[in-house]
Order: structure tokens, then sequence, then C-alpha cells
């Protein structure tokens, strides 16, 4: 293999990976009910103000979370995860925006 084409293959790759990184994800975010868990690895949708709201705990725990991503049937949703993604425009199905993301963006926490 001549060095050219080395070169064209790695010049290639880079490209692709600053494309792919450059925009960033664009994740949905759903309120789920932490205790709607089923086997399947499904949780019930709610509202979204529900995981706006501070004051509604059960023990030390929120009652209520994002979860990012995912598949939704009905008023469920599986085949996400609750850990916020880095680097991704999380918006909710409302269209409320709760992170801005993209190759070389700061976030901050607070208000």
């Amino acid at each position: 293999m001549s060095s050219s084409t080395v070169k064209i293959g790695m010049v290639g790759a880079l490209s692709l990976t600053v494309a792919a990184c450059g925009g960033g994800d664009n994740v949905t975010a759903r309120c789920v009910d932490r205790n709607s868990y089923q086997s399947d690895g499904s949780y019930r949708v709610v509202d979204d103000d529900r995981c706006d709201d501070n004051n509604r705990y059960y023990g030390s725990h929120g009652g209520y979370y994002w979860y990012y991503g995912g598949t939704s049937r009905g008023s469920r949703i599986y085949k996400g995860t609750t850990v916020k993604p880095k680097d991704a425009t999380i918006t909710t199905p409302k269209g409320k925006t709760i992170q801005r993301g993209g190759f070389g963006h700061r976030s901050s926490s607070g208000s």
C-alpha cells in the first residue's frame, strides 16, 4: 500500500469523525415515574412538570426523573438511559430545551 493511499484513508476517517462530533446529537428526554419500572425495562412517561418540580420526593431519591432517548410505546418508554448524555442537545417532546450541546460546548449548572 502506498503512503498516498494511507494519507487519503486517514483524511477520510478524520473528516467523518469531525462531521459526527461537530453537530452533536439530538436526544429526546421524557419524564418518567421511578416506581413504574417493568420487567421489560420500560417506565411510565409522566408530564414534564413532574421532573421540574423539586418538591416531589420518595425517600432520599426523586420520584420522577429524565429518561434520555429510547423508544416510546403508548405511555411507556424503554431502551433509553437515565444517564444525561454529554455534548447533546436535549429537548422534551413539548419542545423544552434541557441542555444545548455540540462540539466544543461548555455547560454550567444553575439558572
